[in-house]
């Protein structure tokens, strides 16, 4: 991923608006998405000092300065290298002269960098970065959206193949590890997660891998992503191994009127408690509600999760651009579990799925 000036540039836009002087990023998406480097997060301090007045340096170690000015910084980043047994925050303290009364700082700062420059600046009032960099990254420029597009593309590629992965006496682990093999082959740099809930493992969302071996009458939850020119795919749909349990087919089809319910409900204008709202109200109504135990939704671009998240209390008003999962979910503790999620972007007058493989539960 490479970036030019122009993402600098909004961003002292909206620090000026914001009333921030500066932004101190670390390693992560924030720092990348404004540099296109990406650092390695590290005990030595990587930092990129983002000024609203223009005067923009990244500081990283000597050792690092190589792989900083192979990633083709935007015209203007001035480049600090700092030795092994030198000061990283006087460095910064001096990047910072002249701007350091209001200062953002990233949310993935770890905090023994915080406090070491909050030593170094001690008259300096603080908040969170985010305030600025969401209203950078929330909105995909088309680039990004293509980016997310091609992902979604390759992770459909990837679930088209399970049905032959699936098979009795085969163990999660196992099927996990081919799924692996199935993302980077279809073109992914990254493996991000691979979640196979089999019977009851389905009910827990976050559930990964085990031991345990698939049998006939599994119901079986896979929910997979990864990384494809920076940016983040992820999809997750269900499958079952001969006739599926007592219960389930209902509860499958009334999840795929909740989800194309939240997604009907996208357009500009709305809010995300509202599509979350949408998705929420099929399953409570067919009698699923207290099985659905997470948001609906959440943000998708240079970090697998971030802003907009899709979820009861949060009034943000979407916006063209946006991009994230929509991913109502029922889990019966003890039996078994269902997502169904795709990726969206927000349009002019609704939302595209970037992911297009069938949503009905499929027999392997």
């Amino acid at each position: 991923m490479t970036t030019d000036t122009s993402a600098l540039q909004r961003a002292e836009q909206v620090m000026g608006a914001a009333g921030v002087d500066a932004l101190l990023l670390g390693p992560g998406a924030d720092l990348r998405y404004l540099t296109g480097y990406l650092a390695l997060p590290l005990e030595r301090l990587t930092l990129l000092v983002a000024r609203a007045d223009g005067d923009h340096h990244l500081v990283v170690p000597t050792l690092e300065r190589p792989r900083a000015e192979a990633a083709e910084l935007p015209d203007g980043l001035r480049l600090h290298d700092v030795g092994e047994t030198d000061d990283p925050y006087a460095v910064v303290a001096r990047c910072l002269d002249g701007a350091s009364a209001r200062l953002g700082a990233g949310d993935q700062l770890w905090s023994m960098f915080l406090l070491g420059l909050q030593r170094v600046l001690p008259d300096a009032s603080w908040s969170r970065a985010s305030a600025v960099m969401r209203e950078l990254r929330m909105r995909k420029t088309p680039d990004e959206v293509d980016a997310l597009r091609r992902a979604g593309q390759a992770i459909d590629r990837v679930h088209a193949q399970l049905p032959g992965l699936l098979k009795a006496g085969r163990t999660e682990a196992e099927v996990g590890r081919d799924i692996a093999d199935a993302i980077l082959a279809e073109g992914h740099s990254e493996v991000d997660f691979v979640i196979v809930g089999s019977g009851p493992n389905g009910a827990s969302p976050h559930h990964e891998t085990s031991d345990r071996m698939l049998a006939e009458g599994d119901a079986i939850v896979i929910d997979i992503g990864g990384t494809l020119d920076a940016y983040h795919s992820d999809c997750t749909r269900n499958y079952v191994l001969g006739d599926p349990p007592e219960g389930y087919a209902p509860a499958h089809a009334a999840l795929e009127v909740a989800q194309d319910a939240a997604c009907d409900a996208v357009r500009p204008g709305v809010t995300a408690a509202s599509v979350d709202a949408a998705a929420r109200q099929v399953l409570t109504e067919a009698g699923y509600g207290e099985f659905f135990v997470h948001r609906t939704g959440h943000g998708i671009g240079l970090d697998g999760h971030e802003e907009p998240y899709i979820v009861a209390g949060n009034e943000l008003v979407l916006k063209p651009g946006m991009a994230f999962s929509i991913e109502p979910g029922v889990y019966v503790p003890g039996r078994y579990g269902m997502r169904i999620e795709d990726i969206v972007v927000v349009t002019e007058d609704g939302c595209e799925r970037l992911n297009h493989g069938d949503r009905a539960m499929t027999a392997a």
